[in-house]
């Protein structure tokens, strides 16, 4: 039901205009065949319960009385859920309720039509974009044609089939991608089947599932325009275009292509001849028109390196004078390079080197429901995220308007083929080629593709890599990069995916799966991420709200998705702001852990920018289905802690600080130069009140493309030494004593015997607060170790791995433990020798920074040289640093809250402020606002903010603006709900 309201409230119906392989122009003559034109009413019905054969279901007045109404484009077991005919999937456990044999099999879809009177063309077809997965499809009785792939579009000429002034039947017959799917059915949506972030989808998201309208043309038309863009500089584009003619007429004929590309008003003709029933490519040239040669060309860039300005090319054929077919499509001037200098991937723009920021889409939707315009919001939330690419993950998505939404957002595409790391080919590699290819000449144009990926997470079998990368060359002339596995090859692998302390992610390396060492560009990482309470009830029965149960894990919070590591979430959560009360206080709590994590995440990239972090996407930046892990804004689009975590990192200009080592960073992911900037940064306790020891300020350059360390915050780092003459044991001595290790003499040493798989470890005594180790190697060092901690010596938790051991002096830091044991495990020597240690300290967590709060809070500004604020952030740091507890001992503030709404061409946008007076006893926490309705107090969404769960000392404001549609609201009245951490308890 919500998703059918909110395609309301979207306006997703689309214009006929729009609905061929690029846009059709005013000049030829489209009718959509989908559910968005009311005069087509397409049915659906398993093909087991329909006993009649093909003549008689294409009859006139065959009875339809027991077929569903169908959904087109969309999927079979979708259109039973909007008829009412199963409970809604999104709630509870419904959709594993649901009787899969109902819809693992093959289905019929059938449709009437009357052919307009203006289609007074010679021709006419019925086109089909896309089916899932293979079909047949009849007109008036006759097979037409067949369908194979969900990339491969179907143009069938019926222009001797057509009843004139009588109904005309449309039948299809669509087969089920019939499992195992990964990679046998591909191409597929091979996570419909199941994955470990949404349910088994029945019928494996069959249907008709792209568009399909009638075509009436002349005798020659034309088919996938392709424009290709060199910029020998930036100052000059030389564009050459080709496309395919078809003529399907019984004689050879001459005709001409008139083309007009906007904006600048360039016109070109050119000639050609065509011989009977044949296709031709005919090209263009720049070298033989030179008003291709464009100076000064608008160039298209992705988000935040400038404008993703884009062209449009008119082409009319024309055959003797009469117009036969017209294509209009999108273009951006735009020229794509790379390397992989260091063993990492760098992508360069126009000459630009880029920092890639970005996130992977499973899926649109788990039953293929996002549809139009839907992909607008979509994408131009991962704008406002300041992003700028996604990873369309094993090609799952495949819709036209999610490229669109790209192009227009600058939002750049890794896009995948549909491989998943399985070692077995799909079972017919001729089909799945033809779709490779048919992908490649749909989506070339849109500039917003930057890499073809061909498998996830594994390399395709052969012969499909050879042929993937050959289909690039003919079809795409290498404009993108081949990257033939998602997680090697020059990548830093996938994973993980859980929970982490944000120091992680600053700190040598982010362990992953496959792939090199490093931060470098990483496809996938990630965490759970708990929706707020208004998503949470949305789709979680009230009875199994709190505690936790089995039914959480029916939305993946649990051991379907474990690689979220649910559990250690909910640990977390508790351990650093206490344990939740019940599922309000646990949502509430969620989004401080979701910002922190998310956040951490991608500045803990920027701060390593180029030495050697290229680039993150996260698993995932958005979800398909509701549930509690791997998305920024949810389900429902609430925009969740996680949303705001990754606006805020992933600013083009932005002041960060590193919670390793407490420096702050001035990064700059842009292509702009920025001089006389004033870093500054400022500590407050819980009071409110500034700590002014620990503040600092720097005036600074920002070069394009750079991290710019500016101070450190003067924390101070003590070096307790707990394992000082503590006992030690080993798991051989070949020299020495392991009491060595820790009896403050530096002339004496230890050393094990000349095998790798050799441990010692310390007991400290008791359970002490443990935040590192300091080793000290003698020329016998260990290549490769890992340290762990215990309590109990039998149970260890690794917390540091390396494989790039070295002689001498080393100190390692991680987030603080409980422990009382802990253990170095050698896996590679170093040299011929045993493992060999002068000294072993294990270093003291969590100790008090002088003049500090339990909790505090840092504020960073970075102003330009009018003072004016171009970037800022804020974190609260714990002197127990994984300890926040103390934040539900902040006194209840007042806040003032003013606002006006304007309402303007059918959005409302509501401008507030908000105000903690300076009369108030505290910092205000973690402030959220949001719009409501102001009949039903509930959320409206979608909405558009700039800026959420912030925080204000006394006597500071905020600006905050939120946007939505009319529609979203009805005749109803918005307001603000303001709420705050100190007052939720």
């Amino acid at each position: 039901m919500y998703r059918k309201v909110l395609r309301k409230q979207l306006g997703l119906l689309l214009l006929a205009q729009a609905l061929v392989f690029g846009r059709i122009n005013a000049q030829s003559t489209v009718l959509s065949l989908n559910s968005d034109n009311a005069q087509i009413a397409w049915k659906v019905k398993a093909q087991q319960d329909v006993k009649d054969e093909v003549e008689k279901i294409c009859s006139q007045n065959y009875p339809q009385t027991d077929w569903v109404k169908a959904i087109v484009p969309g999927t079979v077991f979708a259109s039973y859920v909007a008829a009412g005919l199963e409970k809604d999937p999104n709630f509870g456990d419904n959709i594993q309720k649901v009787d899969k044999a109902k819809y693992d099999r093959n289905f019929w879809y059938r449709a009437e039509i009357n052919v307009p009177d203006n289609f007074r063309n010679v021709k006419t077809y019925v086109n089909f974009d896309g089916i899932n997965r293979k079909a047949d499809v009849y007109f008036n009785g006759t097979r037409i044609g067949a369908l194979d792939g969900f990339m491969q579009r179907g143009n069938f000429d019926i222009t001797d089939l057509i009843r004139k002034n009588e109904k005309n039947i449309v039948a299809v017959l669509v087969y089920w991608p019939q499992p195992p799917l990964g990679n046998y059915a591909s191409p597929t949506y091979i996570s419909s089947g199941g994955w470990d972030w949404m349910p088994y989808v029945p019928g494996l998201n069959m249907g008709i599932t792209d568009k399909v309208f009638l075509q009436n043309a002349g005798t020659i038309t034309l088919k996938d325009p392709w424009m290709k863009t060199n910029l020998p500089s930036n100052g000059r584009a030389d564009l050459s275009l080709s496309v395919e003619v078809k003529n399907d007429s019984d004689k050879q004929q001459q005709g001409i292509i008139k083309g007009t590309i906007q904006p600048g008003n360039i016109s070109f003709l050119q000639k050609f001849s065509i011989d009977a029933n044949n296709t031709d490519e005919v090209k263009i040239d720049y070298r033989k028109f030179p008003q291709l040669i464009i100076n000064n060309p608008k160039l298209w860039w992705p988000n935040g390196y400038g404008d993703p300005n884009l062209y449009t090319c008119k082409l009319n054929v024309e055959i003797n004078g009469v117009v036969s077919d017209a294509k209009d499509f999108s273009f951006g001037i735009k020229k794509y390079s790379y390397d992989t200098l260091g063993g990492v991937l760098h992508v360069f723009i126009n000459g630009t080197k880029l920092f890639l920021k970005g996130g992977n889409w499973g899926m649109s939707e788990y039953m293929q429901r996002c549809k139009g315009r839907e992909y607008d919001l979509k994408v131009r939330l991962h704008k406002e995220m300041n992003y700028n690419i996604i990873r369309n993950w094993i090609g799952s998505t495949t819709d036209e308007e999610f490229y669109e939404a790209c192009d227009k957002y600058g939002i750049m595409i890794w896009d995948d083929f549909w491989l998943n790391a399985n070692p077995n080919l799909p079972r017919d590699i001729n089909v799945f080629n033809a779709n490779v290819i048919e992908k490649i000449k749909r989506r070339r144009n849109h500039p917003a593709v930057a890499v073809w990926c061909g498998d996830n997470e594994g390399w395709p079998e052969p012969p499909l890599s050879n042929w993937i990368k050959e289909d690039i060359r003919v079809f795409d002339n290498n404009e993108r990069y081949w990257q033939p596995n998602s997680h090697a090859d020059n990548l830093t692998g996938s994973g993980f995916w859980g929970n982490q302390d944000p120091r992680y992610y600053f700190t040598a390396y982010p362990k992953a799966i496959g792939g090199n060492k490093g931060w470098g560009l990483r496809t996938e990482t990630g965490t759970a991420v708990f929706t707020n309470f208004e998503s949470f009830k949305k789709f979680m029965p009230e009875d199994k709200w709190w505690p936790r149960n089995d039914m959480w894990n029916t939305h993946y919070f649990g051991q379907s998705a474990f690689n979220a590591t649910p559990d250690y979430y909910e640990e977390c959560l508790n351990e650093k702001y206490g344990k939740a009360t019940g599922i309000e206080d646990f949502c509430r709590k969620a989004q401080f852990l979701n910002i922190e994590t998310n956040k951490a995440m991608y500045e803990g990239w920027l701060d390593h920018m180029w030495e050697d972090a290229s680039g993150i996407m996260i698993w995932m930046s958005q979800s398909s289905y509701p549930s509690m892990v791997w998305q920024t804004y949810d389900y429902y689009y609430d925009l969740t802690g996680a949303y705001w975590g990754v606006k805020k990192a992933c600013e083009p200009l932005h002041i960060q600080w590193n919670p390793a080592t407490d420096t702050i960073k001035v990064v700059n992911t842009t292509a702009q130069n920025f001089t006389g900037l004033t870093a500054e940064a400022s500590l407050y306790n819980m009071d409110g009140k500034s700590v002014q020891h620990y503040g600092a300020t720097k005036k600074i350059e920002s070069p394009s493309n750079s991290a710019v360390n500016c101070f450190s915050i003067p924390f101070g780092h003590a070096k307790n030494d707990l394992a000082l003459h503590k006992k030690v044991y080993a798991s051989s001595t070949n020299y020495g004593d392991p009491s060595m290790l820790t009896d403050n003499d530096p002339n004496t040493r230890w050393s094990s015997n000349s095998t790798d798989e050799e441990w010692l470890y310390v007991d400290l005594g008791d359970v002490k607060d443990v935040a590192g180790v300091g080793l000290n190697w003698q020329d016998a060092y260990a290549q490769s170790f890992k340290i762990f901690v215990s309590t109990d010596a039998i149970k260890w938790k690794e917390v540091y791995a390396t494989s790039e051991g070295e002689a001498g002096e080393k100190d390692i830091f991680f987030a603080e433990e409980k422990a009382r044991y802990v253990k170095v495990q050698g896996l590679e020597r170093g040299t011929y020798w045993g493992y060999s240690l002068w000294d072993m300290k294990v270093y003291e967590g969590n100790t008090k920074s002088e003049g500090l709060s339990d909790v505090h809070f840092i504020k960073l500004k970075l102003t330009d040289d009018k003072g004016k604020v171009v970037s800022d952030n804020f974190y609260w740091r714990g002197n127990s640093r994984k300890d926040f507890t103390a934040l539900n001992k902040l006194s209840k503030v007042n806040l003032k809250v003013t606002s006006k709404t304007k309402k303007e061409n059918g959005q409302y946008t509501i401008s507030a402020q908000i105000s903690n007076p300076i009369s108030s006893p505290c910092i205000a926490f973690g402030i959220r606002v949001q719009a409501v309705n102001s009949s039903t107090g509930n959320q409206i969404l979608p909405s558009i903010m700039n800026d959420n769960y912030f925080s204000l000392m006394p006597g500071e404001s905020k600006d905050i603006q939120i946007a939505f549609d009319e529609s979203a609201i009805g005749k109803d009245a918005a307001q603000l709900k303001v709420e705050t951490y100190n007052n939720m308890k």
